[in-house]
């Protein structure tokens, strides 16, 4: 058991018989009376974010996470499948699950698999990825040299907002943690 003063960014904890993984905190403690801890989470096994608020002497259950280091390889319409790049194992994760990543994931990929047990519950990508721009609206003549920017679309099927100057053909790096263009890449 842990206390709720001990929630941050990233920890995980199971109450209920549901495991969650805390996206924000904060700590409010007002004049008089006791301190609310509200947390923005993520149900680990439907995929779904939820608040909640619990009173300063509140405890949940801490939980052990193991990691494994896995290659993506394809996906089909219920399941993305993975291997596991030390035993060969072939674990497959729902889609619902995976699906927010979807548009960062490319075949041979390494990314990192959360593991409950043997359950697989979250996916952990690098915080940037190489991607071949494959729809792009050509710049008109003299837009490319203000900050004018377009969207483009990408190998994967992710829409991203880009400098006027990009072209189809073009490799961008996109962050994966916000989405956003970072730089051109050939």
């Amino acid at each position: 058991m842990i206390d709720v003063n001990a929630l941050r960014k990233g920890v995980t904890f199971e109450l209920d018989g549901n495991l969650y993984k805390v996206i924000e905190y904060s700590h409010n403690k007002p004049g008089r009376g006791t301190a609310t801890i509200r947390v923005k989470v993520k149900d680990l096994r439907k995929g779904t974010n939820l608040e909640m608020t619990f009173i300063s002497s509140d405890r949940v259950h801490d939980i052990r996470l193991d990691y494994h280091n896995v290659q993506y390889l394809y996906r089909d319409e219920n399941f993305f499948y993975f291997m596991d790049m030390d035993t060969f194992d072939q674990p497959a994760v729902p889609a619902s699950l995976v699906e927010e990543y979807e548009g960062y994931l490319k075949e041979n990929m390494d990314v990192k698999l959360t593991f409950y047990g043997s359950e697989p519950l979250d996916v952990e990508l690098p915080t940037s990825v190489d991607l071949e721009v494959v729809t792009a609206e050509p710049a008109a003549r003299g837009n490319t040299a203000t900050g004018l920017t377009k969207q483009v679309v990408v190998d994967t099927g992710l829409k991203v907002q880009v400098p006027a100057f990009i072209n189809t053909g073009d490799i961008i790096r996109v962050d994966t943690r916000t989405g956003e263009y970072v730089t051109r890449v050939n």
